[in-house]
């Protein structure tokens, strides 16, 4: 079988032409840990675009399918099925030395990582590329990212949705058109690395419930221990740890991991052992008492109080940031434009981009199909883009069209609508715009069928990663336990009510499922940290946008600029306010690195 449009060739478009292999699964839950794969598709494609090669199969999992009704294959359409580890060799040959794709991709990789560790295999996929990631950099006039809205876009018939190869075959179609939207653009490739992981990173670990009681504090010398009190425990004990910590928990009081400022007690029975536990609690105040001390304690705790998700009567402190004060039409004469800001100082970059956002427009922070105008500051004439720009026919000013834009008659072009390329069909309906908001602005957000998305995207950047992560706190701002941190060494929280995807290089996704966080969790507060010698004023911009499913249209967005100095930035929160929860953009920036943020939040951070 042919791929769509076999006459567009991929070879000549330099850093486009790889070997790929696209990958489908459809699988009997979302939990990579947890459920398995159903089916499974493979179409291997050359670099000239050509198909090479094509696997699929129906798997036996061993367990119940999940949602017939998404996939349709129930258990009676499994049964007789190979088991994954029977066909595991030939999906690795596939995969060998080619680029993994697929359409939200860590979801495919994630599964199939797991499927090969139970297959006591590796994985042999050191690349992967995400359609979805891609489309996002193009940003299509969509109204989402899905599969067969792209489809429909990219006129790539799509016959069966939900069927591993049919999917598959899709998107193979829609690759091509992505690469050749990519390559006219002239936009980097997010590809993601994929070391391999060992096997053990896979292993389900026992879930932590999040203790039902706030943190009273200290424990104070002669006082009884009461219910939510943080204890760690360190050094060698009589008891085995694991009965302490269980009675522990049993008696209501949350059991850490580690040690920090807002520990209530350590337990040991060496408090000059030098453990780093016991000099974190000496450097902290920490009180310390022994295993026999704690014991006796533990008969006779006090009730505590219990943590509530705010209910309508409730009463909440208002937004550290004011909210922006809505404006007429008359005063946003850039409503429906999307700008990009180049060149010019840190300082002149950052007002300008403010200036695009105080007119009603939205400031991007690359080159994509949605760009209608471009501003060029200062030395912005040098930048790389500036000759793609001129030959797709944008809008381009100086400075002072920042100052009376409405002198300009007409609106732009966005490059969506310029030399769209033959074979490609417009979607029916452009996405609605999303929300524009300028920093410390809060919008209400919906109750949505699936987790939000708060996605992160800036400049590729030549030196230097950019790191995403986020914070599960309570009503005290602090974690609960240091596994609601989550972060690239821990991307999913105990409860996987919060989870990080690494989309590319210049794209992370914190992903929010609000309607399963505990009555504990009162705030999740998204951030950015940047390593090495690096700040984010050599970032530059920073776009966060928050969308009620992976593939959905964003329902807010903004951009976000740091002074020059800042190693750590808070992007934005989602939190709770009354029975609704909220999205504020933040755009605080600190010269601090990580740990430092982290320890504010009551997160160890090891040496």
């Amino acid at each position: 079988m042919s791929l769509p449009s076999p006459s567009f060739d991929l070879t000549p478009m330099d850093g486009y032409a790889h070997d790929w292999a696209l990958v489908d699964v459809e699988t009997s839950g979302l939990v990579p840990r947890r459920d398995r794969v159903l089916s499974v598709a493979v179409v291997t494609v050359g670099p000239d675009g050509e198909q090479t090669g094509e696997f699929s199969t129906l798997l036996d999992p061993g367990c119940d399918p999940g949602p017939v009704d998404v996939h349709g294959l129930t258990a009676e359409r499994l049964r007789g099925a190979p088991a994954f580890d029977q066909v595991a060799e030939r999906i690795a040959a596939l995969l060998q030395n080619r680029v993994l794709v697929a359409h939200n991709a860590q979801f495919d990789y994630d599964f199939l990582a797991h499927e090969f560790a139970r297959a006591r295999m590796w994985l042999p996929v050191s690349q992967r590329l995400c359609t979805l990631a891609l489309n996002r950099q193009v940003d299509p006039p969509t109204a989402d990212m899905k599969l067969g809205t792209l489809a429909a876009h990219y006129g790539v018939p799509q016959q069966h949705a939900h069927d591993a190869l049919d999917d598959t075959r899709v998107l193979a179609g829609i690759l091509r058109a992505s690469l050749r939207e990519a390559a006219r653009l002239a936009l980097p490739l997010p590809f993601v690395s994929c070391p391999p992981r060992a096997e053990s990173q896979f292993t389900p670990k026992p879930p932590k419930t999040p203790c039902t009681y706030r943190n009273p504090g200290r424990l104070t010398p002669g006082a009884p221990l009461r219910q939510g009190m943080k204890v760690a425990i360190t050094g060698e004990t009589v008891r085995a740890r694991a009965e302490l910590i269980g009675r522990g928990v049993a008696a209501g009081l949350n059991m850490m991991s580690s040690v920090s400022r807002h520990t209530s007690v350590l337990v040991t029975n060496e408090p000059a052992s030098g453990s780093a536990k016991a000099q974190r609690a000496v450097a902290e105040g920490v009180p310390v008492i022994d295993e026999d001390t704690f014991l006796l304690l533990l008969s006779e705790v006090e009730a505590g109080a219990a943590h509530h998700a705010p209910g309508p009567a409730s009463v909440i402190p208002a937004p550290r940031q004011a909210e922006p004060v809505p404006v007429g039409p008359g005063d946003r004469p850039l409503a429906g434009h999307r700008v990009l800001v180049l060149g010019g100082t840190h300082t002149e970059a950052v007002d300008a981009r403010s200036r695009v956002v105080e007119l009603g427009g939205s400031a991007a922070v690359n080159l994509s199909r949605s760009v209608t105008d471009v501003v060029v500051l200062s030395g912005g004439e040098n930048d790389r883009r500036m000759a793609r720009i001129m030959e797709l026919g944008l809008s381009v000013h100086d400075a002072q069209w920042l100052v009376d834009p409405a002198s300009t008659a007409t609106v732009a072009t966005p490059v969506a609508d310029v030399d769209a390329g033959a074979g490609v069909a417009e979607a029916s309906a452009g996405p609605a715009a999303p929300h524009v908001l300028p920093r410390g602005g809060v919008i209400d957000l919906p109750a949505p069928a699936s987790p939000w998305h708060v996605t992160a995207s800036w400049a590729p950047l030549e030196h230097g990663e950019v790191d995403v992560v986020a914070f599960v706190l309570d009503e005290d701002e602090q974690v609960s336990f240091d596994e609601d941190f989550v972060f690239y060494g821990a991307p999913e929280n105990p409860g996987g009510t919060v989870h990080l995807l690494t989309n590319g290089p210049a794209e992370q996704t914190i992903t929010v499922d609000v309607a399963s966080l505990p009555p504990s969790s009162h705030r999740v507060v998204v951030a950015a940290a940047i390593d090495g010698g690096l700040s984010f004023g050599g970032v530059g911009a920073v776009q966060v946008a928050a969308a009620p499913g992976s593939s959905a249209a964003p329902l807010t967005r903004a951009t976000l600029d740091a002074a020059t100095s800042e190693r750590t930035l808070i992007l934005a929160e989602l939190y709770r306010r009354g029975p609704l929860w909220r999205f504020r953009a933040v755009g605080q920036g600190y010269d601090h690195g990580l740990d430092a943020l982290a320890r504010g939040y009551g997160v160890h951070i090891a040496d």
